[in-house]
């Protein structure tokens, strides 16, 4: 057991890589924590900012799924092993929704902004990742229902917003994909059965009052 939590603390603390440690990764999130994953497809070797799909247009290269499909996602440790066995290098792609954490992602810029100011206001957050141009918040699990009254309450939302849920997906660390690694902005405790996670309300409110207010300013990171 403490040659396993050893390996989990070193490959939650990473910021960004690849390579090894990939399916040491993918084994934590979906046999300990049960959140369901799958490899997705590789950014083109010849080009890093294109995409192995059919889609010339893609817009998020080497971080979706493709072959398998969204719905393969799984927490079965010894498909993972398979997968990530055969495709070593392959992005870690998380099924968000269900009973797995959704998501609330904005713009890189603005996310180091706001997570400043809620560290400021004391506000408790759970794990965040952080691509090159997008963070992305991970929350409880929500429904479509729950995300629309939560909006519709609103009187503005910022467009640059993205919620991940029920049919999304995330890249998580330490992919590598045609933007560039994936990694940990806040990293979940290491050693722990399942990461605490917020809800979409409170981490909703809180980005919006730090991305609207004026007198919400954190400083340049």
């Amino acid at each position: 057991m403490r040659e396993i939590l050893g390996r989990r603390r070193r490959l939650l603390s990473r910021r960004g890589g690849g390579g090894p440690d990939l399916i040491g990764a993918a084994l934590t999130y979906a046999a300990h924590w049960q959140w369901p994953v799958l490899p997705g497809v590789a950014a083109d070797p010849q080009g890093r900012s294109r995409c192995c799909c059919p889609d010339p247009e893609c817009t998020v290269p080497g971080a979706h799924p493709f072959d398998p499909g969204l719905l393969a996602a799984t927490a079965d440790a010894r498909m993972v092993r398979w997968w990530w066995g055969n495709r070593p290098a392959a992005p870690i792609i998380l099924a968000t929704g269900g009973l797995a954490p959704c998501a609330v992602s904005l713009p890189a810029l603005p996310a180091a902004r706001a997570l400043a100011a809620l560290d400021l206001k004391g506000i408790r957050l759970g794990p965040v990742v952080a691509a090159p141009t997008r963070w992305s918040v991970l929350v409880k699990p929500y429904s479509m229902e729950q995300l629309g009254e939560l909006l519709y309450a609103k009187d503005f939302v910022p467009g640059s917003l993205r919620f991940h849920g029920e049919g999304g997906y995330l890249a998580l660390p330490p992919s590598e994909t045609g933007a560039g690694g994936v990694r940990w902005e806040r990293a979940p405790l290491p050693g722990s059965s399942s990461p605490w996670l917020p809800d979409v309300e409170a981490v909703v409110d809180a980005v919006v009052d730090a991305l609207t207010r004026k007198g919400v300013n954190a400083p340049e990171l």
